[in-house]
């Protein structure tokens, strides 16, 4: 029989949030005590922009998502450029300004 760790969450991923919701800007503000995170899908030609999905963090998790954000490009970097310069990776922006 195995043993479950107390600490052990299970997640469930339905199939429609696992198709996931495509966001090509972010826009992020905080109080207080919350940061919020907008993601946002900018069509060319098109003056408005929806927000497509909005994520609300204590100030704790917002820090552990930076961390896990950071430990996630490192290795992206590293997988992307075995043997590379080891130059910073910046992908295009596309011409589009605002704040990530």
């Amino acid at each position: 029989m195995e043993k479950k760790s107390p600490n052990e969450i299970q997640v469930e991923l339905s199939e429609e949030v696992a198709q996931g919701t495509y966001a090509n800007l972010a826009i992020i503000s905080h109080s207080s005590s919350e940061f919020i995170l907008d993601f946002v899908r900018i069509v060319p030609g098109v003056p408005k922009a929806k927000v497509k999905s909005r994520i609300i963090l204590t100030p704790d998790n917002a820090k552990r998502l930076l961390h896990a954000l950071e430990d996630n490009i490192s290795k992206f970097e590293k997988q992307l450029h075995k043997g590379g310069d080891g130059g910073e990776f910046l992908p295009p922006m596309g011409g589009v300004k605002g704040e990530a």
